[in-house]
């Protein structure tokens, strides 16, 4: 696993899984608005797919990104390159996590009810509303873990 370690591809300090790991949390957000527009068409079972492909997806990239943290040294290894305030990007890096833990239980949430609505024949119908409104929740989750995720990597690596 020695290339997890290897310089990036963005032209940063950042080592390949960071810029790897990057590279997927700014593109999420755009490939979960594909998923909604699916559901927006008609197309159910797409969206379905695309929604959980996308959380096992996501839960497994989180996976290797802290491993590579933690093997990597943890952050204080990788905020002794950044010319910031240690405390400020802990303090960025700290609203991170608070946001991604609570997108995170959010998601499971809003799979866990729409599957039990799915197996209910109330999605597509009674239940509809509700998971929109769910969803939508979720999405601005994302986005806004995604947005805080790549902030910290500029933190990181850039600045």
């Amino acid at each position: 696993m020695d290339y997890m370690f290897e310089t990036g591809f963005l032209g940063t300090r950042a080592p390949f899984f960071m810029d790897f790991v990057t590279l997927i949390v700014a593109v999420l957000p755009f490939l979960i608005f594909v998923a909604i527009v699916l559901a927006g068409k008609g197309l159910f079972r797409a969206h379905r797919f695309s929604q959980l492909f996308l959380f096992v997806f996501s839960v497994v990239v989180v996976g290797y990104f802290e491993y590579g943290v933690r093997i990597g040294g943890g952050f204080e290894t990788f905020v002794q390159g950044s010319p910031l305030s240690e405390s400020f990007v802990f303090g960025v890096l700290l609203v991170h996590i608070l946001i991604s833990a609570v997108t995170l239980a959010w998601w499971v949430r809003t799979i866990v009810k729409a599957m039990r609505a799915h197996s209910n024949a109330a999605l597509p119908g009674a239940d509809t509303s509700g998971h929109k409104k769910a969803g939508i929740q979720t999405a601005v989750g994302i986005f806004l873990t995604s947005l805080s995720g790549v902030a910290v990597y500029f933190l990181l690596f850039v600045f």
